[in-house]
């Protein structure tokens, strides 16, 4: 089984005005129409059997409508896997992350350029005990973002202090560990115990480069993500495949570690 761990999409209402407007924000060009039908039909070019789809709330009040649409595909859709999220500065912070463990969710998106925090700021520290405590997955934005200037906020400095200041805290760091910033990813994430996701780094950076840090990190702590719609799946899924990985690494990142995740 094949699992993207890093995917978005937008209800169908929604997609026809955010997806142009985030190309024009970020300067790039979606391969699918942004809604849950276009990534399954994106999955379904590329072989891809499931998907974590990772909402962002981009203000405190979205959380719920998120949960609502959030319900609606994991009725409908199976093969998605719907995250919520939680915007720092939402006063009931804590009582949803409550709410998205105990209605079955599996985790929560957190993006710091989108949100505007700081991942090591200590005002997120009581919400990240919460996610911790209700046994949730933290799937965060590392690295810079193509979209904002270049501020030191997501760094992997910043996201090692996280993990050794919540050792319990399932903490997926996307993009290789920092988006554009994989020096001080090697440094200070790879070889450490952090769930480390490949998505729209594979086109940027030497094979080679990319292939060494997947073997210096623990194998049952690599996932394959593409970051649909901002990347084409099934050329992920072939660069990945490309690395000349050992089979049982390959298998593990690209389905068995996620479906570990996922239970």
């Amino acid at each position: 089984m094949i699992i993207d761990f890093h995917t978005h999409a937008f209800e169908d209402s929604l997609a026809a005005k955010a997806i142009p407007f985030l190309e024009q924000e970020g300067n790039i060009q979606a391969f699918t129409d942004g809604r849950a039908s276009g990534l399954l039909a994106s999955m379904d070019r590329a072989g891809i059997d499931r998907a974590v789809v990772c909402p962002i709330a981009t203000k405190p009040s979205h959380f719920d409508g998120i949960r609502r649409w959030a319900r609606e595909v994991r009725a409908a859709q199976p093969r998605l896997e719907m995250l919520l999220s939680i915007h720092p500065d939402d006063p009931d912070a804590l009582a949803h992350a409550d709410e998205t463990a105990a209605e079955g969710f599996k985790g929560l998106k957190l993006h710091p350029y989108y949100q505007r925090f700081t991942i090591d700021d200590e005002r997120m520290f009581p919400l990240y005990e919460r996610i911790a405590a209700r046994g949730l997955l933290a799937v965060f934005h590392t690295g810079f973002d193509m979209a904002y200037p270049l501020d030191r906020i997501a760094d992997p400095v910043r996201v090692r202090r996280v993990i050794d200041t919540f050792p319990k805290l399932k903490f997926v760091a996307t993009h290789l560990g920092g988006w554009r910033d994989w020096e001080n990813s090697r440094k200070h994430l790879i070889g450490q115990p952090v769930y480390i996701e490949t998505s729209y780094c594979l086109h940027e950076m030497p094979a080679a480069e990319a292939r060494a840090m997947i073997l210096a990190h623990p194998a049952d702590r690599i996932l394959f993500g593409t970051d649909s719609p901002w990347s084409d799946q099934a050329g992920e899924l072939a660069r990945w495949r490309a690395l000349g990985l050992p089979g049982d690494l390959l298998a593990a990142a690209l389905g068995g570690n996620a479906a570990r995740l996922l239970q």
